[in-house]
């Protein structure tokens, strides 16, 4: 194991279950080595290794915090936190989205609260007042403050960006830019259009899950016929999963549509008669998952909260040009669905992964768990390097 590896876990903590995770990291790291069995359940139990993961996964990279269509015009916001930091999402006064880190240039108290919409944000603690630039507007009674100074009072700015319409930010500011890395993956998704996509729903749920068992359920169709009998299986059955070769910063799989299924529509007249029979389900390393439809899109943006617990904020959106309110209705419904039978069976995973007589088995074929192959490699380069 390398030494910055070790460094993570301090020698008197460490424990055998934790260094042998880090091991077996390590060689997943390794070039053309690809995952035989599944992982432990330290990869989805251990605080330590949870540790590592809030400061080598979710503040170097990359990390989805919502959809821009959460924030359609200017002023609203939202808040959120990403590794353990309040942030403040929103639509600036020209327009931009802006991410702030949420936390008053005063004392720390935080700005902004929920969601909403606001010409300034103001601190209730103390009443600092920030524009929506995060530039300091007023501080109260602070004239007579020798050591006050406005310019170096601003809420700082988060590196953030826009890509298919979901916001990013990096905590730490030195991430290579994102579309750069996701371009293999565009090859793939253009034909649908989703900037043209209407944002129907959206909320935030929290489950009682390791952020990553949810991540991969997302992303491996073997659960399907078992899983979702009902409502996925009839259409998009795992016989008919197909993997798609990844690059180390996304993992994609094609879920191919039953003959006698119907079309699902309106979709975007450029999406060849192909793409218009499967459903194209990606993962945007380490927290975003989608599935890309003819017609529309689910998404769940992933936050670690504890080790067994994750913040689970998703949404639909679609071509359809102002559904009214019994279609969302409908395609809410189905979607909690699915999701419901995926939350009761990934909150038992997590019981069963504390046990110590869990022994990971065999991963099936690319076409049906190829993804967590990808997705053990992306995690164990993070940590190791």
């Amino acid at each position: 194991m390398s030494d910055s590896s070790m460094s993570y876990f301090p020698s008197e903590d460490i424990s055998n279950a934790d260094q042998q995770l880090l091991e077996k990291l390590q060689e997943l790291a390794r070039p053309g080595v690809r995952a035989t069995h599944a992982m432990p359940g330290e990869f989805y139990t251990s605080p330590a290794f949870a540790e590592i993961e809030r400061t080598k996964v979710f503040r170097r990279n990359w990390v989805c915090v919502g959809h821009t269509g959460e924030i359609p015009t200017k002023g609203d916001y939202y808040t959120t936190d990403v590794a353990g930091e309040p942030l403040i999402v929103q639509r600036d006064g020209s327009g931009e989205v802006r991410v702030m880190a949420n936390v008053c240039r005063h004392r720390g108290n935080l700005v902004a609260t929920g969601r909403g919409n606001k010409k300034l944000h103001v601190c209730a603690y103390h009443a600092w007042t920030f524009e929506l630039d995060g530039k300091l507007k007023r501080a109260p009674l602070m004239q007579d403050s020798p050591f006050l100074d406005t310019a170096r009072c601003a809420l700082p700015t988060i590196a953030t960006t826009v890509w298919q319409n979901f916001i990013f930010v990096n905590l730490d500011g030195n991430a290579p830019p994102l579309a750069q890395s996701l371009a293999p993956l565009e090859t793939h998704i253009r034909n649908y259009h989703h900037e043209e996509r209407e944002l129907y729903h959206s909320t935030e749920e929290v489950w009682q899950t390791n952020w990553k068992c949810l991540a991969e359920n997302f992303m491996e169709g073997y659960h399907l016929n078992a899983t979702h009998p009902r409502t996925l299986r009839p259409v998009t059955p795992t016989e008919l999963c197909e993997y798609v070769e990844g690059n180390g910063h996304f993992s994609a799989y094609r879920a191919h549509y039953t003959p006698d299924s119907s079309q699902r529509a309106p979709h975007h007249p450029e999406l060849s008669a192909d793409e218009r029979r499967f459903s194209f389900l990606f993962s945007v390393f380490p927290n975003l998952v989608v599935t890309y439809m003819p017609h529309q899109t689910v998404y769940l943006c992933l936050r670690p909260k504890t080790v067994d617990s994750v913040a689970v904020r998703w949404g639909i959106a679609g071509h359809e040009q102002a559904p009214d309110e019994a279609s969302v209705a409908s395609y809410v419904a189905f979607a909690d669905a699915f999701n419901a039978e995926d939350r009761t069976k990934l909150e038992t995973l997590q019981t069963g992964l504390h046990s110590s007589f869990y022994n990971p088995g065999p991963l099936a074929c690319d076409n049906l768990e190829g993804t967590l192959r990808d997705f053990y490699a992306y995690i164990g380069k993070q940590v190791i390097e």
